[in-house]
């Protein structure tokens, strides 16, 4: 692998690798050196993502560990979004705990990757405690954009203890609702009946347009 000094470069050459041939040991070995020691977030993100795709399981893993744990949010962001990628290919239970501790991150796009990330991985999220997680997000966190993403991943799941969490967000703000609507779709019963019917009646023409477009036979 070309090794440029400009950040930018380097970057394009690391993201480059997941989409050509597997890589040789020396260029895997370059890019888990670069998730750790490269100066620059981008270049250190290009990296773990094209690890994530096509570096032996073993190393891409322990990279991982090091990127979800950066000191910046850019790489944090990165490792979560590729994590459904690294465990179609690798122990995807090894992941739940560290995307789990990523929903209590100071940054809110790294709540958000982390969220989806765990409804991408389905039973090993359930099975890892992830569905408990995120009801608190859904249901507690500060910022609106982490609620929906927290609902949406409930959804993904469809494990029945997501549900209260997605019902109170059919009653949270107008973007939360139409995602907790949605995210119904796995669900039955006299409370998921209850929240469709409020819902089709709700005042943001998007929230009803779900609502109907679930309940439409």
């Amino acid at each position: 692998m070309e090794i440029h000094e400009d950040a930018v470069a380097r970057a394009a050459e690391f993201a480059a690798v997941a989409f050509g041939a597997a890589p040789s040991g020396a260029t895997e070995a370059r890019l888990a050196d670069a998730v750790s020691a490269d100066p620059d977030p981008r270049a250190r993100a290009a990296a773990i993502g094209a690890l994530a795709r096509v570096g032996a399981p073993a190393r891409a893993r322990d990279a991982w560990g090091r990127a979800i744990g950066d000191a910046e949010p850019e790489v944090r962001r990165r490792a979560a979004e590729v994590a459904p990628t690294l465990a179609s290919r690798s122990q995807p239970a090894t992941l739940v705990t560290p995307l789990m501790q990523l929903l209590a991150d100071d940054d809110v796009t790294v709540v958000d990757a982390a969220a989806w990330a765990l409804g991408e991985l389905g039973h090993a999220a359930i099975v890892g405690g992830a569905v408990g997680a995120l009801a608190d997000v859904a249901t507690g966190h500060d910022d609106a954009l982490a609620r929906e993403a927290a609902v949406a991943a409930l959804g993904a799941l469809g494990d029945e203890g997501g549900l209260p969490a997605i019902l109170a967000g059919c009653r949270d703000k107008p973007t939360i609702r139409r995602r907790a609507v949605l995210a119904l779709a796995p669900f039955e019963g006299d409370g998921v009946e209850a929240a469709l019917a409020e819902a089709r009646a709700d005042r943001d023409w998007q929230v009803r347009q779900a609502a109907e477009d679930l309940t439409r036979p």
